[in-house]
Parts: C-alpha cells; sequence; structure tokens
C-alpha cells in the first residue's frame, strides 16, 4: 500500500505541475470558499460534484449543518458558522481538503457524527473564517465474519455497524456505545465505552487496523503510520492526529439469547439504600451482566410534586435463569423477579437499551438519526469508593431543584479492570466502580438567560460531587468534552500549561505520549481545536 500513496501523490505532481494556487490572503477576487472548491477539485484524483459543497447562501446549507447536529445548543444564530461544508465521499477527496485547507491557511474541523458535547467537530468559537468536513457520506460496513472482522468508515452510525453484523450473523457483536446514532470515528477515537465493555472493554481495544489522511494528505494504514499513531488515535480523541478514514474492528461473540430488564426504584421506595448497595456490587458482579443506573426526576401521586427515579437496566450475555439468580445472590435489595426478566437476541437488546420498545423492527438502526435534539450540557465523573447515603440525599436535593437533569451510572470491573491503563490513551481503568455522567437538559432554545441558568446549576452538581469521585486526578472521559475543564482559546503556546489540566483529567500520564506523537505528525498543530492535544512546540 505505501508504494500506491507514493504514487498517487507522484501523480498528482506530474498531472498538475504548474498549479497556483490561490492564497486567503492574495488580492484574487475569488472568495475563500472559490479558491477552496478550486483547489479540491484541481487536487482531488476524483471528480467533485458541486453537490458537495455548501455554503451558507445555499438553502441547504443549515439543514446539513443540522442534520446530525444533537446538542442544539450549537446551531443557535448566534454560534459562529462554518463558511463552507465539504461533504466527500471518496479518499482522494479528504486527500484533497486537508492540502488545500493546509495550503490556502484555512481552519479546518471535522466531524464523523455530530453528538459531540461542546460542538467543537462543527464549530470554531475563537477561530474564523473555518470549514467543516463532514464525513456523512462515508457509511460503508463491510462484515468478514469468516476472520471476525470489519471495516466500517468513519461517518457510519454505531446503530449501522450493529444491524450490518445482525445481518451476517446471530452470535457476533461489537462493544460500543448505548446510542445508537453515535458516529464510529469519534467514537472510538475517545475510547467507545457500552453495554458490552466489561466482558470486551471498550471500542477502541477492539481495533486491529484503520486508514487517517494524516496533515501532508497521506493515506497511512496501520503498518505506515507505526504503531504510536495507531496507539494515540483510538481512545486519543478526535480532531487531533489526522482525519480518520476507516477502523477495522474485531468482532465479539454474543448467545444467541441474551436477557434485558428494567426495575425502577423511587425515593419512597427505598431507592437510596438500593443504590448504596449497587455500588457495593456493581464492579464484581459477573463480567457478562452490564447493570446501568439510570436517574431522573418523576411525578409522585401528589399532585405537582416531584421525585428521583432509579432504573437499573441490564444487559446479560444469556439466559433468564442464570442471570436471575446471579441477581438474587448478590443484590437481591433490587426485588427483581422472574418477570421482569426478558430473553431477546443481541440486536434487540441493542435497541432496548437505545429506550426503543422491544418489539420495534431493527431496520430504525438504519435511520442513522439522532432520536433526540435537545440544548443541554453534560459532565463526567468516575467513582472509586460508594458514595455515602447521605451524599446521596444531598444528591437528591440538588436534582429537585432542576427541570430535567439526567444522570447515568455505568458499571466498571471486568475486563476492565485487567486491560492496563497504559494499552490505549483511554487510562480509567482498574480503581473505578463506575462511571457518571451528568446532564441538564432543556429546550428554551436561544434563551441565554435560561441557559446559563441550566449550566450554572450543573456546575454546582459537579463542584458538590468532588468530594465523593476520582481525585489526582479529578478523572473525565474525552468523549463527554467539557470546556470548563480547561480551554485552549488561542491555540499558542501560551496556553500549553493550560492543557494540562484538562489533559491529566482526560489521560492521566498518557497525555504526556500525546504530546510526543502530536509533535511528531503534526508538529505545527494544523488539526486543532480548542481542546486538542498541543505539540511540545510550534514550529
Amino acid at each position: 500500500m505505501k508504494n500506491n500513496i507514493s504514487a498517487s501523490i507522484c501523480i498528482l505532481s506530474v498531472i498538475f505541475p504548474s498549479i497556483i494556487f490561490l492564497s486567503a490572503s492574495s488580492t484574487t477576487p475569488l472568495s475563500i470558499q472559490e479558491n477552496f472548491i478550486h483547489c479540491v477539485s484541481v487536487k482531488s484524483e476524483l471528480s467533485v460534484p458541486s453537490s458537495t459543497f455548501y455554503t451558507p447562501n445555499k438553502s441547504s446549507f443549515y439543514s446539513v449543518l443540522e442534520s446530525t447536529a444533537q446538542n442544539l445548543r450549537f446551531v443557535e444564530p448566534s454560534v459562529p458558522k462554518p463558511d463552507l461544508i465539504f461533504t466527500p465521499s471518496t479518499e482522494s477527496h479528504v486527500q484533497a481538503a486537508v492540502i488545500c485547507s493546509k495550503h490556502l491557511r484555512i481552519h479546518m474541523r471535522v466531524r464523523s457524527g455530530g453528538h459531540d458535547y461542546e460542538g467543537l467537530s462543527y464549530v470554531s468559537e475563537f477561530e474564523t473564517p473555518f470549514l467543516l468536513l463532514d464525513l456523512v457520506k462515508f457509511r460503508s460496513i463491510n462484515v468478514y465474519i469468516d476472520d471476525n472482522s470489519a471495516w466500517v468508515q468513519a461517518g457510519a452510525t454505531l446503530g449501522e455497524v450493529y444491524y450490518r453484523i445482525s445481518e451476517k450473523s446471530h452470535v457476533h457483536g461489537f462493544p460500543a456505545g448505548l446510542c445508537t446514532s453515535v458516529g464510529v470515528g469519534g467514537h472510538i477515537t475517545g475510547g467507545g465505552y457500552g453495554s458490552l465493555g466489561r466482558k470486551y472493554g471498550l471500542s477502541a481495544d477492539n481495533v486491529v487496523d484503520a486508514r487517517i489522511v494524516d496533515v501532508n494528505g497521506r493515506v497511512l494504514d496501520r503498518a505506515e503510520m507505526g504503531e504510536d499513531l495507531f496507539w494515540a488515535i483510538r481512545g486519543g480523541g478526535g480532531g487531533n492526529f489526522g482525519v480518520i478514514l476507516s477502523w477495522k474492528i474485531k468482532l465479539v461473540h454474543v448467545p444467541e439469547t441474551v436477557t434485558v430488564f428494567t426495575v425502577t426504584k423511587t425515593l419512597e421506595e427505598g431507592a437510596t439504600k438500593i443504590l448504596y448497595r449497587w455500588q457495593q456490587v456493581a464492579d464484581k458482579l459477573d463480567e457478562h451482566l452490564f447493570l446501568q443506573v439510570l436517574i431522573q426526576l418523576t411525578n409522585t401521586t401528589q399532585k405537582g410534586k416531584k421525585t428521583v427515579a432509579t432504573s437499573y437496566n441490564a444487559l446479560f450475555l444469556g439466559g433468564a435463569n442464570r442471570l436471575f439468580k446471579i441477581i438474587q445472590e448478590s443484590f437481591s435489595e433490587l426485588g427483581l423477579t422472574r418477570k421482569d426478566c426478558i430473553e431477546t437476541s443481541w440486536i434487540k437488546s441493542v435497541l432496548y437499551l437505545d429506550r426503543h420498545p422491544l418489539n420495534t423492527p431493527p431496520e430504525i438502526l438504519l435511520q442513522a438519526k439522532p432520536s433526540f435534539k435537545v440544548h443541554f450540557k453534560g459532565k463526567m465523573d468516575f467513582v472509586k469508593e460508594p458514595i455515602p447515603g447521605i451524599a446521596l440525599e444531598g444528591l437528591w436535593k440538588k436534582l429537585l431543584e432542576e427541570d430535567n437533569p439526567v444522570i447515568e451510572l455505568n458499571p466498571y470491573g471486568g475486563v476492565m479492570s485487567k486491560i492496563s491503563e497504559y494499552e490505549i490513551p483511554f487510562p480509567h481503568r482498574k480503581g473505578n466502580i463506575f462511571e457518571i455522567l451528568y446532564l441538564t437538559i432543556w429546550q428554551e432554545g436561544g434563551d441565554k438567560k435560561q441557559a446559563t441558568k441550566h449550566i450554572d446549576w450543573i456546575r454546582s452538581l459537579y463542584n458538590y460531587m468532588g468530594t465523593y469521585v476520582s481525585k489526582f486526578p479529578r478523572g473525565s472521559y474525552v468523549n463527554v468534552r467539557d470546556l470548563d475543564l480547561g480551554m485552549n482559546m488561542k491555540i499558542s503556546n501560551s496556553s500549553f500549561f493550560e492543557a494540562t489540566v484538562w489533559g491529566s483529567k482526560y489521560f492521566k500520564d498518557n497525555f504526556n505520549r500525546l504530546i510526543r506523537v502530536k509533535t511528531q505528525v503534526d508538529p505545527k498543530n494544523f488539526f486543532r481545536h480548542e481542546q486538542s492535544i498541543p505539540p511540545l512546540q510550534m514550529e
């Protein structure tokens, strides 16, 4: 493959030996958009249809921009918009986009799915003009059951991957997230935790190859990029080292019959004591069992009164009888009954855990659209010791102050405790009982006063929880980006030490190795955003 790549670069230089790039700062009357479109059309090996470019004067621009943006905070009129959206359909299109963006000095953001918590894949608050490279057309999925693998392009969603695997086999799956409309490209770059994590680890733990366009416009696979870069892209966060084109993933075994259940307990039904007990067993349960807790507000029988409800959502890789026995032996406090347990297929369990009714046809996964679009702010923590009951009581009071709070507790343990924290950049392994995702959700649109109210609330909640979660550093997950942790606003050397604040929270000691890789492969910091990995020095 290396020879083919070299050949393609040489062919470009032979075909276009006298091509003159039009600088964005030159006196040419051509706009930034026209410069870029002209350059890409010339530099790409394959023709580039005009329909792949979207400028703000096109009626379709805003529908494309908003198509996969889950967080409506970042499509409000006041938020900066790209000067151009490019939706490439071939690898050579992506190569040309990188080469032209670099030469014309047009800042680039890269989007694969749009579930970005801070919108960094399609919004640039501090650097304009910028263009959006949207990989929405990179959706090819080729499943190879004979060698338990699949090649998946970065723009495909997790739901599409799950469906295509299930088409070929009822006993194969892939460990990835519960939200099926997430893009594969970004999900794996951050690690990728989901319901199979306790049995098989993260998505990134199950990647065996990749294709990436580097800062020089070269397409590299694992052998060509080298093990350092291959290590970095599997958990080091998106938008740092290049444009991920596709992943080769390792399929894992799932039984023909799995079991799911949901049991809900309110405060009035002893939720506090039950949750405290869950914390004591969550990471020690059979590794075939994923038992998540979803915490929300619900109405009580008293009109106008709300209470806290804790819902225990389970996936067990096996039959109902075995699952019921495990719960009875280790977590009888939940009050699970045999009739709560529903036996189904793995693909149906995917829909169930994504909040769809069990009778939903799996084909809905091919719609590849976010199941909801709202305004929200999220934060993340990791927990190493059970949170005391009195602290949980304080947490309930905080939740009852907010309109629509959501908390997810996802259990660790199992194989997550057996994989070294240095195996890939994602370091949150042994010693963690569970992770906490905090969300506040609102519908008020561009009302800044309301947005400030909700964001202030979640910051207050996060401060309250600081006593009870991981410390030195207080860990966070790069797939739940949080600009409150520190902002690389000027993308310059002056922000390097500030970057260590959020870098240590996301990656712990692995942050140092990520910086070294960044310095090797992108020393001038072409691939950058508000929380991108900084090189050691700028050339």
